[in-house]
């Protein structure tokens, strides 16, 4: 009988004096018996009760006497397979020994079956020497294989972040840009246009690693493209998302504030596609948000994004920033908030200041062991206090109210869906129906499901969902009517979380929700107010319109698991 060929995940012993094949395999999921005297490779099933038999075994086993119901058995009698020696290292069945019958045709011999017990226990441990071998050749040959990419996708990063700020007279610029991991799904820039004026960049890609880094990449070209040819920025953000549209990956959309800034009279127009509102410090020490509303790119063709303007006066303070500061949490669970923040801008000059101050708060809040979660970018642009002439602020920059010192209290009356004995209320509470709040509820809600520990996608997902829903119900359902409030209850299982978000508007019926269509949208035919509903029903995996004769309720629900590229 010739020795071992080799000690590998599937190792054989070529034709011998004495038999007619004998072939041995390492245990994959399932494990695959190597072809005998030409027959195919017979399959056995992890949980076929052979393989505890074999795992139980203390020597060779004849498979012609084996009294098993098991279709691995049945299979190796198929392909010819005599004598079957286990072999174990370490208590652990880690390859088999698969003999044919022997070509003078007599029985195995009682010095052949010692024989082949000593070559298994010698065998063995070589075996699975080598398959940890192997494992571990693996598992660099993936780290290496990952170490690359990541190494591809930071280059890639870096070359499309800006080298240098832009130097605008009268102007103090900060930038500041920290990820969590070796890639970040953050970029900012500045682009160059004519007559002087600079357009502001900050976005946030839905994911992480190379694609992220694609996807960032290819929204910087294409924005910093279309910024040359548009000077609205409303109209900027719509070409990037009809471009975007046809070729970003499934599940993956991006976040994204452009502005286009005239330094010399402190002019600033902007659109958002659902990022962060900016924040403006005022001459009296107050601050407020600069809201423009929009959905992230690349969800769906055809969306318009609203464009406003304020202008900075000079000392004033605009400050763009990421998810990576405020939903940042400490050991507790606590997070930093968006009002932390702006707390921290009424005390700060800006700039650098401005920056410094904002990330000496926040590590002092996480603790200096704690992991960060997301990735951070903020950009300050300071008006030097002696700069230009002292212009009005447009109206658009009211400051935003917290949500319990809106009209109907924290906790108001409303009529929602009811909840079984198996659902657990996070939270419940009502507010105005004013403009901007949508971003309150989105931010409660982000609080109720903390404990929920949900994926980043699916978090991306609910944010989005909640922030549609909510708007809906202020314009469509309540008419922006103040006096009546949106009421929003937050419900866990162990299976799902839903949003019950319900509106005063139930003497119309709400529509449903259409699939878009461009060409019916120009013709007229088709409104956009079935557009939004279309977008909440397929960022949620299930929505449920209730109507009576005073209320609509839509009720969205995530499963907690399941798809897990989606859940990541």
């Amino acid at each position: 009988m010739n020795p071992l060929s080799g000690a590998t995940k599937r190792i054989g012993l070529r034709r011998g004096r004495q038999t007619r094949d004998a072939v041995s395999t390492a245990l994959p999921d399932p494990t695959v018996v190597p072809e005998t005297a030409g027959a195919p490779p017979v399959e056995i099933a992890p949980n076929d009760p052979v393989i505890a038999y074999f795992q139980s075994a203390s020597g060779v086993v004849e498979i012609d006497s084996l009294q098993l119901s098991s279709p691995g058995a049945d299979a190796l009698r198929a392909a010819g397979v005599k004598m079957v020696v286990p072999l174990v290292a370490q208590g652990e069945l880690i390859g088999l020994l698969n003999l044919g019958a022997r070509l003078s045709e007599q029985e195995y011999s009682a010095d052949d079956r010692k024989l082949l017990a000593n070559l298994a226990a010698q065998a063995a441990p070589a075996v699975r020497v080598g398959q940890l071998v192997r494992e571990q050749e693996a598992e660099a040959r993936s780290r290496e294989r990952i170490e690359q990419e990541l190494r591809v996708a930071t280059l890639i990063q870096q070359q499309f972040l800006p080298k240098e700020l832009p130097e605008l007279g009268g102007w103090h610029v900060a930038a500041h840009y920290r990820p969590a991991r070796e890639v970040s799904g953050d970029f900012y820039d500045f682009i160059e246009l004519p007559d002087g004026r600079v357009g502001i960049v900050a976005g946030d890609v839905t994911d992480k690693g190379v694609p992220a880094a694609l996807v960032m990449a290819t929204t910087r070209s294409i924005l910093r493209g279309e910024a040359t040819h548009y000077l609205s920025p409303g109209q900027v953000l719509e070409r990037v998302n009809d471009l975007l549209v046809p070729d970003i990956p499934a599940q993956m959309f991006v976040t994204c504030l452009y502005g286009v800034l005239d330094p010399s009279s402190g002019r600033f127009q902007y659109a958002n596609a659902g990022h962060n509102l900016p924040y403006v410090s005022t001459e009296d020490g107050e601050v407020v948000e600069l809201r423009a509303r929009g959905m992230p790119l690349g969800l769906m063709p055809g969306m318009i994004y609203e464009e406003k303007e304020a202008t900075l006066l000079p000392g004033q303070t605009v400050l763009l920033h990421s998810d990576g500061l405020a939903e940042a949490h400490n050991p507790d669970r606590e997070m930093f908030g968006f009002p932390r923040v702006m707390r921290l801008m009424e005390n700060t000059a800006g700039g650098d200041e401005l920056i410094d101050v904002l990330l000496t708060e926040l590590d002092g809040f996480r603790g200096t062991a704690a992991e960060q979660e997301d990735d951070i970018t903020l950009v300050a642009l300071q008006r030097s206090p002696d700069a230009g002439l002292r212009l009005g602020a447009s109206d658009d920059s009211a400051p935003s109210t917290d949500v319990g010192d809106q009209p109907g209290g924290a906790n108001g009356d409303h009529d929602t869906l009811s909840v079984d004995d198996s659902s657990r209320v996070l939270d419940e509470f009502s507010l105005a129906s004013e403009e901007g709040n949508e971003r309150l509820v989105m931010h409660r809600v982000m609080e109720a499901v903390e404990e929920l520990q949900l994926a980043g996608k699916l978090l991306e997902r609910l944010k989005t969902a909640v922030a549609e829903a909510t708007m809906n119900a202020i314009e469509h359902g309540n008419k922006n009517n103040a006096d009546l409030p949106v009421s929003v209850r937050v419900v866990a299982t162990d299976t799902d979380v839903s949003v019950q978000i319900t509106d005063q508007g139930g003497e119309e019926q709400m529509p449903e929700a259409e699939n878009p269509d461009i060409e019916a949208k120009l013709a007229g035919l088709q409104t956009p107010r079935g557009w939004g509903l279309f977008l909440i029903k397929n960022m949620v995996d299930d929505m449920q319109v209730t109507t009576d004769d005073r209320h609509h309720t839509l009720e969205l629900t995530l499963h907690l698991k399941g798809d897990p590229d989606v859940n990541e």
